[in-house]
């Protein structure tokens, strides 16, 4: 057995590891950035080694400097995770012929499956069903052009290289396939250095099934099930589920059985999941589900699996790489349950999905479910990585009451000042497709409007809000109206020495409402709160957090008065000023232009007023939470 191990990653999936070879009495080494010095997966390794700069072409990327760090601290084996160098061949060779042990597939496995058009052909050859295409080494306009027209359209252009979405696009018309195909190539040469196409007929109602395989050195292949992940985002997963919704035994056992004859037709040794496309038009159908890929790895979504069978697939890994014989064979593994993961990422899907990084001041995860994270409380989500913050994996008897405890997980995350999609996945498992489990590859993209429309607090929030806002002192600057009260707290609210049920304005993240208050707030439903600084309060709801801030209050409602400062929301520059201090601005005029994380994001004015500072200039870079611009009202 692997007496020391070290994990050529980060984040979320470096703690999990770490977690299991603790249990398995394995001493763990991390490697870390200058942006990771202080991150959870280093804190919680036996030891951690320095490898770089904060890019991940600097540090994560070098395997040279991964190898070293490997044999500078006597780690026998190394642990790609997944990203990064887990499907790299090369690396994965050279591990080896450093004489460490390779946690993970034969290399020469990984060259098999690693471009698209060699492993369809591959898996033809095994009897692996596959999607009806074009894989041909002419790669000229007019045989392309000619195939696209006999597969018939839609068709869909993918790079033979790489994933992700990339080099990858939807044809409609004969018409806009030349200009479709020059856009691929150009995406696939800059992402993978390879600009090879393959042509597939594209899936009406598609569903993406994938399949969990494992093998061992013995030649023994099993799979451990299907996992269904047809909610996506531009081709990124957002929650999985196993099993998948409407599969039953006979497709299952045809589907299972096609992903161990993949594997088996590259000798295929540790875990990898067989990705398959299926016309869900009719239902799941065994002659209606295609081979797309396989990813020879260790996948994201992995838990649900975990969940489902009992397995510890990373203990798995371990195992085999050390050379034992799978824990368990196939007759001996079963489905019990059902499972689900959502992925929590700091990103605002209100603003087009913007990242959101910075310190997590306040987080709450929820207790009751599985988490799988990377970060806590006062950790700093780094732009330089993906911005997952965890996975939220529920476990049921049933679909139903997983759907219903991840709905209710969901719901419970609180995150201040960074901003999360947790409003977003509640929304997702609360439409009624996805409940029915029927939803395909397109829903996401098809309800895109509606899905991120900005999450509004609810009555009971805001009357809660009122209430707590303008009667604690701690809220309540002198500048507030000119009514004063004697204000006494009773276990349901206030009573007033006041006229009955005054009004106070609330800024609602800089929107004003006005609210009665002494309305019996329900204040156990809201009792968690996250005060920000004297003024403003963040209040969390179904996932969404909320600042509001007492503007006014004399019990007739009056003008809104915010502080009107105008933060950046991430380090950027500033590519245009669009006022001048002393101008006059209107409620959601622009302001200026930042540019940031290679996005465009326009600031506004959030009510009627006067530019009294101006911080900013073109070309001028600026921090995150630095003041850009500040907007006093017109007296």
């Amino acid at each position: 057995m692997i007496q020391s191990l070290l994990i050529a990653n980060r984040g979320e999936i470096a703690c999990r590891i770490i977690r299991t070879a603790r249990a398995m009495g394995i001493r763990t080494v991390a490697v870390y950035s200058d942006a990771d010095a202080n991150a959870l997966h280093v804190r919680d390794a036996d030891e951690a080694v320095h490898i770089g700069p904060s890019p991940a072409r600097e540090s994560y990327l070098v395997g040279e400097k991964i190898i070293a760090a490997a044999h500078a601290t006597g780690a026998q084996a190394i642990h790609p995770g997944y990203g990064f160098l887990s499907e790299n061949a090369a690396f994965a060779q050279s591990v080896i012929d450093a004489g460490l042990i390779w946690v993970g597939p034969n290399p020469s496995s990984i060259t098999a499956m690693g471009l698209k058009d060699a492993a369809k052909t591959l898996m033809q050859a095994a009897g692996v069903p596959t999607t009806p295409g074009y894989l041909g080494d002419d790669q000229s306009l007019e045989r392309l052009s000619a195939e696209a027209d006999a597969i018939g359209y839609p068709i869909l252009i993918k790079a033979v290289a790489g994933g992700g979405g990339k080099g990858m696009r939807k044809v409609d018309i004969p018409a806009d396939f030349a200009d479709a195909l020059a856009s691929c190539r150009r995406e696939a040469a800059s992402s993978f250095g390879n600009d090879s196409v393959l042509l597939e007929k594209w899936i009406t109602n598609p569903r993406h099934i994938e399949v969990q395989v494992f093998g061992d050195t013995h030649g023994n292949v099993v799979h451990l099930f299907e996992r269904d992940c047809s909610l996506q985002r531009r081709h990124q997963k957002v929650i999985e589920e196993a099993p998948a919704p409407g599969m039953d035994e006979a497709t299952r056992a045809a589907i299972c059985d096609a992903a161990v004859r993949a594997a088996k037709a590259v000798d295929y040794v540790g875990a990898g999941t067989i990705e398959f496309i299926a016309d869900g038009s009719e239902g799941l159908r065994a002659d209606r589900i295609w081979f797309m890929e396989m990813n020879t790895r260790l996948q994201v979504e992995h838990p649900v699996t975990e969940e489902i069978t009992g397995v510890d697939l990373v203990e798995w890994q371990l195992r085999v790489a050390s050379g034992e014989p799978l824990p368990k064979k196939q007759h001996e593994l079963s489905i019990n349950g059902w499972a689900m993961e959502a992925r929590l990422y700091a990103e605002n899907p209100a603003t087009g999905f913007m990242p959101s990084t910075g310190r997590l001041d306040h987080l709450t995860l929820p207790s009751n479910e599985r988490i799988e994270t990377g970060v806590e409380e006062g950790d700093v989500i780094s732009p330089f990585y993906d911005p997952m913050i965890a996975k939220i994996v529920s476990w049921g008897t049933d679909r139903r009451e997983a759907l219903t405890d991840l709905q209710t997980a969901c719901a419970a995350v609180e995150c201040e000042p960074v901003k999360t999609n947790a409003w977003f996945l509640r929304r997702l498992l609360a439409e009624p497709d996805f409940e029915a489990g029927t939803v395909t590859t397109a829903f996401i993209g098809d309800k895109i409007d509606t899905l991120c429309a900005p999450p509004v607090p609810s009555k009971a929030l805001l009357q809660y809000a009122a209430d707590d806002l303008a009667f604690s002192s701690a809220h309540m600057p002198s500048s507030y109206g000119s009514a004063k009260y004697e204000l006494t707290k009773t276990c349901f609210g206030f009573r007033l020495n006041a006229p009955a049920n005054p009004l106070v304005r609330l800024l609602v993240d800089g929107a004003a409402t006005d609210i009665s208050v002494g309305e019996k707030a329900l204040w156990n439903d809201y009792a968690r709160t996250s005060v920000s600084d004297g003024r403003e309060t963040t209040y969390f709801e179904d996932g969404a957090s909320f600042v509001i801030a007492a503007c006014r209050y004399d019990g007739a409602g009056g003008t809104a008065a915010s502080d009107g400062a105008i933060l950046s929301p991430m380090p950027g520059r500033i590519i245009a000023v669009t006022v001048a201090a002393g101008e006059a601005v209107t409620k959601g005029q622009k302001l200026l232009t930042l540019e940031a994380m290679k996005m465009e994001h326009s600031l506004v004015a959030p009510f009627d007023g006067i530019v009294a500072e101006l911080n900013a200039a073109e070309g001028g870079q600026v921090s995150e939470g630095a003041r850009l611009v500040q907007i006093v009202q017109d007296e």
